[in-house]
Order: structure tokens, then sequence, then C-alpha cells
């Protein structure tokens, strides 16, 4: 009998849903009983509000998605759910005040239990992706689930093949998938005009803060129901200042910068060089430096992602302690977005506008906005939603492979990380120097360490193992594959636990 791996029966189940448009299912008393045509009303529920006054947050991505759904013709919301009660009452309100009716929940289940309820936002924090993106597709609910896709590896598969097994359209929020001009810049690059493309650098230059530290357990807003917060992940005591958005730079809950703004820039890139799987294998170089706390992910990281024959690296820098213009530098004037090198030239730029330049820094070309960055958010949900009446999952801008591949990236950059170990700069260069691109990537890493008073000889970074990956079986292999793959899975709360779906 022929062996069929995970990754085969989750390309050939998508395949052949398209192949049949996907149609809406019942799916037993799980199934939804409404089925919104072509002209309907799709009616949504919004998952996970977030917090505006979090100190570092950016004020709350469910609070931000509600008026860009609210702009798609045809949709409404119908229902808010998150666990924080104030945050509830927060976006309730705005609804009360203009005479709309919108059903408020705490408890998600609530809100899949609503058969009335075509579709759902799901803006939670990353270790509730997977368990209510999946719970959403058995209840009959189609999915706009936010960046990063998952949690972990073996999450992601499970979400794949739970929208395949369902039937069900699974958005995935990187919504620079929607941008037209990216499609018309990265079609040019692989046209062949300027040569092959060699290398592609996703850089995410952002500044932030420490989150302080704390010595005794940090007592809960009695607006949250904690054990809902928690959900899959292990219900401790809360040892940093705040609960809402500091999750993100804690292992148990979150996936440090490379997953939270590392995904965005990862995602376009592995998309400019038309790679449709995970890379074969990756490696990391960073170090949490200068902020002096209790966060636990790196805010500095290097990751080489090697996939053949051009390579992907990601740059995140969040430290700024020097008050000088080029604290955070730049590569080849750009301190966000993406560097794209082929033979004959480089593109420089993101949604927002780019131009190419030749070989020696000469702009040969601009690649200016045409306007679609502006409005990529309400364009991917109108993206989401129209195909949630067409039942076309080909039509989805950012699919669930789609998240997942991307989002794989930034799990093995994260296993490499947490696998390697402190090493002198000396270490770091030898073990690299056979890697132009990454060498130079160290090298400039480097210099802006030490332009914010950090000196690596004295606080040395941490140098990951090269970790391999199995794209066809998604797993890793070879030599550490006994410590990596325990990191790409975890244990689960009861009754918060993830099924097998794959």
């Amino acid at each position: 009998m022929k062996t069929i791996t995970r990754r085969k029966f989750l390309n050939r189940s998508m395949t052949a849903g398209l192949a049949l448009g996907m149609p809406r299912i019942v799916i037993g008393a799980e199934g939804s009983s409404r089925s919104p045509g072509p002209n309907d009303t799709v009616r949504v529920a919004v998952i996970g509000l977030g917090a505006t006054t979090a100190v570092g947050g950016v004020g709350g991505r469910g609070h931000q998605l509600i008026p860009r759904v609210r702009e798609v013709p045809g949709a409404r919301i119908v229902a808010l759910c998150d666990v924080d009660q104030a945050h509830l009452d927060r976006e309730a309100q705005p609804f009360k005040d203009r005479g709309e009716e919108v059903a408020t929940y705490r408890d998600l289940h609530r809100v899949l239990d609503d058969k009335t309820i075509d579709a759902v936002v799901i803006a939670l924090p990353n270790h509730w992706h997977a368990l209510a993106t999946v719970w959403a597709c058995q209840a009959g609910k189609d999915v706009y689930v936010e960046k990063p896709f998952s949690y972990n590896l073996w999450e992601g598969q499970q979400m794949v093949a739970a929208a395949r097994k369902y039937a069900r359209m699974v958005q995935v929020g990187t919504q620079n998938r929607s941008s037209t001009h990216l499609r018309q810049v990265f079609d040019y690059l692989r046209s062949g005009q300027i040569g092959s493309i060699r290398y592609a650098h996703a850089l995410v230059y952002r500044a932030r803060e420490g989150i302080g530290t704390v010595n005794t357990p940090t007592p809960l807003p009695d607006t949250v129901d904690y054990d809902l917060w928690c959900g899959p992940a292990p219900k401790t005591p809360l040892m940093r200042k705040q609960l809402h958005y500091e999750w993100h730079w804690f292992w148990a809950t979150g996936n440090g910068e490379m997953g939270n703004n590392g995904i965005h820039v990862i995602d376009i890139s592995r998309w400019a060089l038309g790679q449709n799987q995970p890379p074969p294998r990756a490696i990391s170089i960073g170090g949490r430096f200068a902020f002096n706390d209790c966060g636990e992910t790196a805010n500095t990281h290097i990751a080489l992602f090697d996939y053949q024959p051009a390579p992907l690296i990601c740059e995140v820098r969040n430290v700024s302690v020097s008050k000088g213009p080029d604290a955070m530098g730049k590569f080849r004037n750009q301190n966000h977005g993406l560097v794209i090198d082929s033979e004959g030239g480089y593109f420089a730029g993101d949604a927002s506008g780019g131009a190419l330049f030749d070989k020696q820094g000469k702009k040969i070309k601009d690649f200016p906005d045409d306007g679609s960055s502006k409005g990529l958010e309400t364009s991917h949900l109108s993206n989401f939603l129209a195909s949630v009446r067409s039942r076309k999952a080909g039509d989805l801008a950012a699919e669930a492979l789609q998240g997942h591949h991307s989002t794989a990236c930034c799990h093995m950059a994260n296993v490499s990380y947490r696998l390697g170990n402190q090493a002198r700069p000396e270490v770091i260069r030898e073990t690299i120097q056979a890697n132009r691109e990454l060498s130079d990537a160290f090298e400039r890493c480097r210099e802006y360490l030490r332009e914010n008073e950090v000196k690596l000889d004295t606080t040395p970074a941490v140098l990951g193992p090269w970790v391999t990956f199995d794209p066809e079986k998604e797993r890793f292999v070879n030599d550490l594959a006994d410590q990596a793959n325990p990191l790409s899975q975890r244990e689960y709360r009861k009754p918060f636990v993830v099924p097998k779906i794959a």
C-alpha cells in the first residue's frame, strides 16, 4: 500500500476542493444551518477584541478590525466575544450608539453554537489561534484568523486539515497578500528582466521598550476570566506587569517579534521567491539585549531560511537605547519591508511602494503605490467574505496553507534560537563565514547593537544550530530532531485540547 504523507494529503485535498468549488456543507449537529448566497449578508462575529491601552500595544487587533469589517459591503457584525468584560463593554457601546444590535459573549463556545453566524474573525492571542480555528471549522463557520497562523507547527497542520475536512474558507490576516502593487512587483522580478532572483531580505527594524520585572504575581483584572484567557496554555500566576499584549514575549503564549511582525515580511518574501513550502533548513542568531526584563523571546534576531536557489534572511531589531537618527540602522536604505536581490539589481520597498536599483544602487525604475496600500485590511477582509459566498478557496489571497507555510518559517527560526547557546562573535563568524549574506547581516547587526550600547564580546549572542525540516512529513529530521520536534507541539490543559485531524 502506497504511503501518503501529511503534506500530500493536505495539498491533494486542497486541489480536490478547488475542483469542486469547495461547496458549503452541513456537518451534522455541529454544522451551520445557514448558507449565505452570492447576494446574502454574511453575519460575522469578532472573537478577541484586544486592549487599547496596553503599554507597547498597537490598539487591540479586534478593535482595529471591527471598522474594517464594517466597510465591506454585505457584511454585518452580529456578535462580539472577549474574555475581558471591559473590552466587550468598550466595543459594544458604539453599536448601541448607532442603534445596532450586537450580541456579546465571554466564551467563544456561545458564538460557535449560534447557527446564524456564518464567519468569525479571530484576533485572540497566538496560543488560542488553533483551537478557535478548528472549533469554528467544526461548527461550520468560515474563519479569518490573525497572524501568525499558528502557535506551533503541529497546530498549524491541524488548522489546515480542519479547513479541508470541514470545507471551510480559512483566510490568514497577512493583508499584504492582497496588495496589487506587490503582485505587479513580483511578477516583474520573476520575469527575468533583471536576471534571476538571488536572495530575499525581510526587515523588521522596530524600536520597543523592555517590559520590566516583577517579584510577586500581578493581580489579575477583575473583568477577566483568566481560565478562558489561558485556554490551551498552562494556567500559571501572572509574572509580568500586564496581562494583555505582553504575552507576545513569552514562549507559553507567543512567538516573539519573529512571529509578531516578522511573519508579515517573511510571507511577502516567500511570495516573491515563489516558494510553496517551508524551507529545508534554518539557522538563527540573536538574543534579548538591553531590556533587562522578564521577557523570554529574542528582541534581536537574524534567521536564514535556506530556500534554493534563492535563500531568505529575516532581520528583527527592537533595541533602541541610542537617540541617534540611525540607531536602528538601515539596509539598502530600508528599515522595514523587503529587499529582493536579483542578478542585475534589487528591489527595495513594501506594499506602500518601492523602486528597482542597479547593482551600484542607482535607481532604474520606480514602483509607486497604486493606491491599494491605504485599504489593504478592508481589501483582505473583502476578499475573505467574497470567498465565503463563492465557496472557492482558490480565490482567497492568503488561504490556510499559505499562512501555515509562512508561519512555519517563524517556528523554525524560533526553534533554532531556543536550541542555541551563547557564543562569542568570533565563533559565530567562523560558523557562518561560508554564507556571505548571513555574515554581512551579522556584522551589520553587531554594529547596530554597538550603537545601542550592547557589546557582543561581553554580552554574547545566541547561535542557534541548523535545524533540518522535511517539508513532506512536516517534521524536523536529522541530528536535532529529537529536541526540535517536541518544541513543535505542546501538552494541553483539558478541556482546551486541539484535536488531531491530520
